[in-house]
Order: structure tokens, then sequence, then C-alpha cells
């Protein structure tokens, strides 16, 4: 089994053209694209008719998909009522994904709020085990939870928090979003070395099986000096922003693995995933 490739939400050059998600999932296996994430950081408003309808499409085309939980989900706050919102948020997500036969559903990790990055974590674990309990009881067990790297430098969700907490469970699976480590290390986490250690730490606490099978995010990201994240670019821009696509290519085909890489460039997402594919293609062939 190789990696798979698709779009987060909808390219520009699709909105032009279609008004429905629904005609999604044909759209991109059109243009040899195997997965979809559905975007729902804003909220959880689409409905069961269209959730399920929208899964019936993707799996006549081949379309693996994923859900994008709301933005505003904060695993490290430790207010009760913050929590039972989260616990809510991340519930109707997996309610969502349910219906459309999605397997992963990616969830922010939170904000630091003035605490030390060892209080945010703690926190932030306490509250996901109430989180894999309630989607347990819900009867949502089946579906990955996937907690994403962030890319400001006061968030929580650097590489080794989100490897902390997927040792919780065997159900999470992490997000790795190479953009955001860009970003948020001043753009000194790209390169075949860095990719490399990567990767080897993420098999070294969770395992080959599930390191093999990561999920992940990816696009050029712009950032500042202080806070890191500033917005996501797109590969045509000539702006040198990074990472580097092709190192981290050639290091998952040198391994064999098989993730999920969605691609979150501003506008062009499809086509920068479908030149992802292509290069990681390249380097697949010269690995055989």
């Amino acid at each position: 089994m190789s990696a798979r490739f698709g779009p987060a939400g909808n390219s520009e050059s699709f909105s032009k053209v279609h008004k429905s998600s629904l005609v999604a999932p044909g759209w991109i296996a059109g243009l040899g694209l195997d997965c979809y994430e559905y975007q729902c950081g804003k909220g959880v408003h689409v409905g069961e008719e269209t959730a399920r309808a929208l899964g019936e499409k993707a799996r006549a085309a081949g379309i693996a998909l994923s859900l994008h939980a709301p933005y505003f989900i904060n695993l490290a706050n430790p207010d009760p009522e913050s929590l039972e919102k989260t616990i809510g948020y991340i519930t109707g997500a997996c309610r969502v994904a349910q219906w459309m036969g999605a397997d992963r559903v990616v969830i922010h990790s939170g904000a630091l709020m003035k605490r030390t990055r060892r209080q945010a974590l703690d926190i932030a674990l306490t509250s996901l085990r109430q989180v894999i309990r309630a989607c347990d009881d819900q009867g949502y067990g089946e579906i990955a939870l996937c907690p994403e790297t962030m890319g400001k430098i006061n968030q929580l969700g650097d590489l080794e928090e989100v490897l902390e907490l997927c040792t919780l469970d065997e159900r999470l699976v992490p997000c790795i979003d190479f953009g955001h480590l860009y970003a948020r290390s001043l753009g000194a986490d790209q390169g075949a070395e860095v990719f490399e250690r990567m990767l080897s730490r993420v098999e070294e606490v969770l395992g080959e099986e599930r390191a093999s099978r990561f999920h992940s995010h990816f696009s050029h990201i712009e950032f500042t000096p202080k806070g890191g994240e500033k917005c996501h670019r797109t590969f045509a821009d000539d702006g040198g922003f990074g990472p580097d696509w092709s190192p981290l290519a050639a290091e998952v085909a040198r391994r064999g693995w098989s993730p999920t890489f969605i691609c979150e460039s501003a506008g062009t997402q499809a086509e920068d995933a479908l030149t992802m594919k292509r290069e990681y293609t390249k380097w697949l062939e010269n690995a055989e």
C-alpha cells in the first residue's frame, strides 16, 4: 500500500465551476488523487442526508475521507464548561464522520493560555482521556482521532507533545503538519536529515505499524520571527516559503510507509496535492 494524496476542502478551480461538495469526490478522483478532507473548521454544520450522500460519492470514486473538526477546540483549557464544549465539538465531528464513512477526525491540541508547556500538556492529556471516553460511550470508537501539530509557537502541539497525546490510546493517529512544524521552528524543520529524524521519532514512540499510517497536512507556510505561522501559501509562490516537499517524499518512499497527505495550500490544494503525488511516485519507483 502506498501513500494517499488529496486536498483539504475545495480548490478555487473547483469552486469556480461547482457549487456542491457532493461533486468533489468524483472531481478529485478525476485528477488522479485518492483522498479528501472535509472541512468543519468553523463548526459542524452538515446534515445527515448530505453527509451520507457525500460518503456514497466518495466510496464510488475510491476516495478515502477524513474530517477536520472545529478550529476552536482547546484540549488545554481545564475549565469544565470549556471541556464540555470541546467534547461536544469532537463527538459532533465524529457523528458526521461516521455518517460519511470517514475514518479519521483531525483535532487541534489547544493554546498554552499563559501556562508552561508541561502544564498545558498535562491538562490536554486529562481532557483527551475524557474525549475518548465520550466517543466510546456514543459509539464512535472506530474513528481515529488525529491530534495535529500546530504552527504558532504559543500553541500546544509540537511533535513531541502530539506524540505524547497519541500514547493515550491506539486509535490516536498523529496529524503531522510539516508546514506547521517548519513555521514554529522558524524554518529550521525541513530537509532530508530532519524528516528522517522526525519519522524515526514517530516510529520510536508509536511503533512502526501506527507510525507508517500517520495522517499529515502539508503546504508552504509563511511565518513571523516571533509568532511562527502567519499564513498558508501555494507551491507557485516565489517568496521562498517552505518546507520543501521532495526530501519528505523521498523519505516516506524509502520507508515504504502509507500515510495520508492532505494538502492545505491556499486555493490550489488539489493541484498542489497532485504535484506532491507525482514527486512521491518518482521516489517510490526509484526505491523499488
